[in-house]
């Protein structure tokens, strides 16, 4: 590839001017332009398809920022976050200027949004470096290479972009600051809760509404009510760049939300389900820190299901299927949420997350008179109320619920939190008095066999992403969806993926994972390796071509997509 000065690119792009689109091959390769280095490194093939992918270089003393806002990982991912949000914002206001055919003229960036999660859009090194990563839709008229107006975007828009955003003085001090030290304090109070035997805390005064279900950005301040903890499980924590902390500390156990409707019960367990990640500065949810393996569980209605032990929740079923090895294309409601909750085990989740709004019925409760009236030997399911306190206590692992309409749940609750008009209040003795006065006469189930002990072995042969003659064909629509060679995998129910950056990430880890795979490498073998994989290489060895569009996935969303692939076969499965 071609390396060479600012003149060097502006006699190239003159040269090509009036040319075919093909042309603008001649771009790719590192260009200086003092004070940066301009990395051309893959041109569309048309001005409609996707824009070119290029990035910008800078050494530590041309981004010239001050070694507090870089010494450690932490703060590495703030600023990375602040400029990218900064970057991508900048370009947006510049797509109005139509600079040609399809997509010529844009500029673009994957945006972080709300989160604060490693990523490649903007990389900062251990020495104040910086490299960012972006797309550009280089301009034509027709298929005819528009190189003049490529001369201005490259040489003007491009440099103007990163004054606005990437470099120290395009920032206030304390602006960097802010962001730097509200994810290194996000990191230390998460780093706090194991010690604390809690599996959430959210401080005082976090505004926890979000705009709607599609808007992640917090409420306007004058119309939601800030949190507040109940005293009897205010708790306060440390933090590094700040005075501590007070807020509600979620204890390790079975925690219930109930309260009336619209008054923030799935509020509040959104908040502690994106808790596992942290925030920007304002966001309202900045001091919210969750067990970082925390899963919402949920029915999901049609998913596949793939050799899982679902028989600590359902046995005997009509046919004499074994749910020691459940498989099924189209599993209900019911099964779908069992195999949920055991595939979040075998992920490694120690805190399950579940609203009752989401969760089949059925699995979650069998009430005295269904009990009466549906003898038990003709009842396959032992409902998740009957095994809570057996998750909690033989496997460690702590469960939140939102519960509204079924108080049967009072009897095996360690503690339940009352929201009423959006404020957290302890009733738990009030709750056991309520289950003392009011005895259900439902009786617990005697089914339900021991925690899965089986380790699930996938064959690598089914986690393919050939398709045809391309080796690899992955392609990510949106957060929820993902093509993987041949097959289409739906992601819609789980509920903690942020962005489609990361829905990128997770799909190539899939493909990753595939090179642990064998006979008898286990499930929660390959997400270990793939995690010590990650962790050393970093985001980039899931892309070679340097992208800039991953942000970091959870381990345990990566098995969720592969437990939700319908190709997914097991070695042994059938013998």
């Amino acid at each position: 590839m071609p390396t060479g000065t600012e003149e060097d690119l502006r006699r190239t792009l003159r040269r090509i001017d009036g040319r075919s689109y093909p042309a603008y091959r001649d771009l790719r390769g590192n260009w200086h332009l003092p004070p940066y280095t301009l990395a051309v490194r893959r041109v569309q093939g048309d001005p409609f398809a996707a824009p070119s992918n290029l990035a910008v270089i800078l050494d530590p003393s041309t981004a010239d920022f001050e070694p507090a806002a870089f010494f450690s990982p932490s703060r590495r991912v703030g600023l990375s976050c602040l400029l990218a949000r900064t970057f991508a914002a900048a370009a947006r206001r510049t797509r109005g200027k139509r600079a040609g055919s399809g997509k010529s003229g844009e500029i673009g960036m994957a945006d972080p949004g709300q989160v604060v999660l490693a990523n490649t859009a903007v990389i900062v090194g251990d020495d104040g470096s910086i490299e960012a990563r972006f797309t550009v839709g280089l301009p034509a008229a027709g298929r005819r290479v528009l190189g003049r107006t490529a001369e201005r975007l490259l040489l003007d828009t491009v440099p103007a972009l990163v004054e606005r955003s990437l470099v120290a003085r395009a920032h206030t001090p304390a602006e960097i600051t802010r962001h730097v030290e509200a994810n290194e304090d996000a990191d230390f109070l998460r780093g706090q809760l194991d010690a604390r035997g809690l599996v959430a805390f959210l401080a005082d005064g976090s505004l926890l509404p979000r705009r709607s279900g599609v808007e992640d950005r917090p409420l306007p301040r004058d119309r939601a009510a800030r949190f507040e903890s109940p005293p009897s499980l205010r708790v306060t924590l440390e933090r590094p760049n700040g005075p501590p902390v007070t807020g509600m500390g979620i204890p390790r156990g079975v925690t219930l939300l109930v309260g009336g409707g619209y008054h923030g019960k799935s509020t509040v367990l959104d908040a502690v389900a994106l808790g596992a990640y942290n925030h920007q500065p304002g966001d309202g949810r900045e001091l919210v820190v969750t067990d970082p393996t925390a899963m919402r569980v949920q029915a999901e209605d049609g998913r596949s299901v793939a050799g899982v032990d679902i028989s600590p929740f359902i046995g005997r079923l009509p046919g004499g299927q074994d749910t020691t090895a459940f498989s099924t294309p189209n599993a209900s409601g019911s099964t779908s949420q069992a195999a949920a909750t055991i595939e979040a085990l075998e992920a490694g989740s120690r805190l399950l997350l579940i609203d009752e709004d989401t969760a089949a019925t059925n699995f979650m409760i069998r009430d005295r008179r269904m009990q009466a009236l549906v003898k038990n030997e003709d009842e396959p399911i032992t409902p998740f109320i009957d095994r809570v306190r057996a998750l909690y206590e033989n496997t460690g692992t702590s469960t939140v619920l939102v519960i509204g309409g079924s108080g049967d749940y009072l009897d095996v609750a360690d503690r339940v939190l009352a929201m009423i008009r959006y404020r957290p209040h302890d009733v738990s003795t009030a709750a056991r008095d309520v289950a003392a006065a009011h005895p259900t006469g439902r009786l617990a189930s005697r089914g339900g066999g021991a925690w899965p002990a089986r380790h699930r072995v996938p064959d690598p042969r089914s986690v393919n992403p050939r398709r045809g003659r391309r080796q690899q064909y992955i392609k990510v629509r949106d957060r929820r969806t993902v093509q993987f060679g041949t097959s289409r995998i739906d992601l819609a129910g789980v509920r903690q993926i942020v962005s489609r950056s990361q829905t990128r990430a997770i799909a190539l880890a899939l493909g990753k994972a595939r090179k642990f795979m064998g006979e008898g490498i286990a499930v929660e073998d390959i997400l270990d390796s793939l995690a010590e994989s990650l962790d050393r290489q970093g985001l980039d060895a899931l892309d070679a071509s340097r992208r800039g569009d991953l942000a970091a996935p959870r381990i345990q969303d990566i098995a969720a997509a592969l437990a939700r692939l319908r190709t997914l076969t097991l070695i042994g499965e059938g013998k």
